[in-house]
């Protein structure tokens, strides 16, 4: 007698939750008057923190967690559907807490008003820069962030601890690393999320946009062509945020220019905000500043970094002298430097007689160096280390106390497991050129000519220099028409730029004229 067969049941993620809101706008007045007693208009919107299951081979793989913020009515004033807008932020490692509750979302943690690290604990407040007033929101922990994690990982943090006797299987040497912690399946699954998601919804009508940081600014850019051209999904607009366009970028050596001239610009504002440049007076207007910086990053600094030992040494001594006058920093450091000025070596040099260390990732932001005395730095980073606290704490609040979602599980604000075990699975040859996204780019903007695209940088991040995207702009050969489709601006701030509270509400006032402006066209 044949044994029945049975369907094995269809995998089960965590237990999401789905929660309504509402978000009270301010009257601009009221905002000058501090007075929270009266207000513009009210925003409804309800609230999905969830998981998607990713598949291969029609075997559920991974649990990828997100929150979805849709505002009611879910259609604008001609009926139309609300644009939807994923976002994701970079690392590799990171999750979306930075923009969630950093800029984008409808809850906003407090920093001070110049962007620096408030005392304990983390308050949450209405965030009246969100974006959720012109479009619908999905904030997206990639795999291995947030509450994100592979089906492998689950089922085996379900398995009992072995006993201490118990003979332990060894440990395989060289084994792959985990599946989605690579560049191109990290692609794939988002845009298998995306497609997914769209098709849950019931949102292939609405307008898709993509918003991501950092490496996530990286993503976007990769992107905007993969969705495009492989999963069929059409994008109104794509916005970097403080993108690393091109790895090859984000480390310089003694061989290459390009790297030490996109960081001398913001290595100048820098000195200027802390009053260490001796070319500029206090009064001089941010775009002088600018002009002169770029201009002589691109001349002086780059004849200085091209001909070497070839340029001739009255010309080499003034270039190097004028360095250290725009930068405030001993002329002597800068000779023994030959002009290239690291981003760490920056940080400590410019207020070491104040005993204070500068923030790679906004070099406004300092923070006292505890070993002075010591050759190599070792003191803490004023900007991203600092202020995660200050993330987690607020992602927290607002996921299991603002949202009420139950789950056992750590959100992961930054993974060093994931950064660390990261790895580039699209190299054919180990003498492939170094990878980047600003091919794929321009390559999206082709298929698509109505795709716009926005790349914001604050002026003080020293980590994903504003210069390098504006620079790298204008070698992508793009059309009169294309151009058009590009917008590029930079704010006060650094790699978080919209911590600051004038940075935040320049920054969102410009993202919805373009929103405004494609829905009207």
């Amino acid at each position: 007698m044949q044994t029945p067969t049975t369907t094995p049941e269809p995998y089960q993620p965590p237990k999401g939750v789905q929660t309504t809101h509402t978000l009270k706008l301010f009257e601009p007045e009221d905002l000058q008057d501090a007075n929270p007693t009266r207000y513009k208009e009210s925003l409804s919107y309800q609230a999905t923190a969830d998981w998607m299951v990713l598949r291969k081979k029609e075997k559920a793989v991974a649990e990828m967690f997100y929150v979805f913020y849709q505002a009611s009515p879910t259609t604008n004033l001609t009926g139309k559907p609300r644009p939807v807008t994923f976002v994701f932020n970079g690392g590799p490692g990171a999750a979306s807490a930075y923009l969630h509750i950093g800029a984008l979302g409808p809850k906003r943690v407090i920093f001070n008003k110049d962007g620096s690290i408030p005392r304990p604990p983390a308050q949450l407040t209405d965030n009246q820069e969100s974006w959720l007033s012109f479009t619908d929101l999905v904030f997206i922990d990639p795999i291995g962030t947030g509450f994100s994690r592979t089906v492998e990982e689950v089922e085996n943090a379900k398995k009992p601890n072995p006993a201490p006797d118990e003979k332990q299987p060894p440990k395989q040497e060289g084994s792959p690393p985990k599946e989605f912690y690579q560049l191109n399946r990290d692609l794939e699954s988002l845009g298998e999320f995306m497609s997914k998601f769209l098709s849950k919804y019931k949102l292939w009508s609405a307008p898709v946009f993509l918003a991501g940081e950092s490496y996530g600014g990286f993503r976007v850019g990769k992107l905007v062509r993969k969705l495009q051209e492989e999963i069929g999904i059409g994008l109104s607009g794509a916005i970097l945020i403080s993108p690393a366009l091109e790895l090859s970028l984000l480390q310089g050596c003694d061989y290459d220019a390009l790297p030490w001239l996109d960081l001398f610009p913001s290595l100048v504002l820098a000195a200027h905000h802390h009053r260490k440049s001796k070319v500029f007076s206090l009064d001089t207007s941010l775009q002088e500043i600018i002009n002169t910086a770029e201009q002589f990053a691109t001349q002086d600094l780059a004849a200085l970094l091209t001909q070497g030992a070839l340029m001739p040494s009255l010309q080499k001594n003034n270039t190097l002298a004028r360095i250290a006058e725009l930068l405030g920093i001993n002329p002597e450091f800068i000779s023994k430097k030959e002009g290239r000025i690291s981003c760490s070596d920056y940080s400590r040099e410019i207020l070491r007689s104040e005993q204070k260390i500068c923030g790679l990732y906004d070099a406004s932001m300092t923070v006292t160096d505890p070993f002075p005395d010591r050759d190599n730095h070792q003191g803490p980073e004023p900007t991203l280390s600092a202020a995660e606290r200050v993330f987690t704490g607020g992602i927290n609040t607002q996921l299991r106390q603002v949202l009420g979602l139950e789950t056992e599980r750590d959100y992961h604000t930054l993974s060093m497991e994931v950064n660390e075990t990261w790895k580039v699975d699209g190299k054919k040859h180990a003498f492939d050129i170094q990878i980047g996204a600003t091919d794929d780019l321009r390559y999206g903007m082709a298929l698509n000519p109505y795709m716009k695209v926005f790349i914001a940088h604050g002026y003080y991040d020293l980590v994903t220099p504003y210069f390098s995207s504006h620079r790298l702009s204008q070698h992508m050969k793009l059309t009169q028409e294309q151009k058009k489709n590009l917008i590029l601006k930079h704010f006060k701030g650094g790699h978080m730029f919209y911590t600051w509270d004038e940075s935040r509400k320049l920054f969102k006032s410009e993202i919805e004229n373009l929103y405004r402006n494609i829905e009207k066209n």
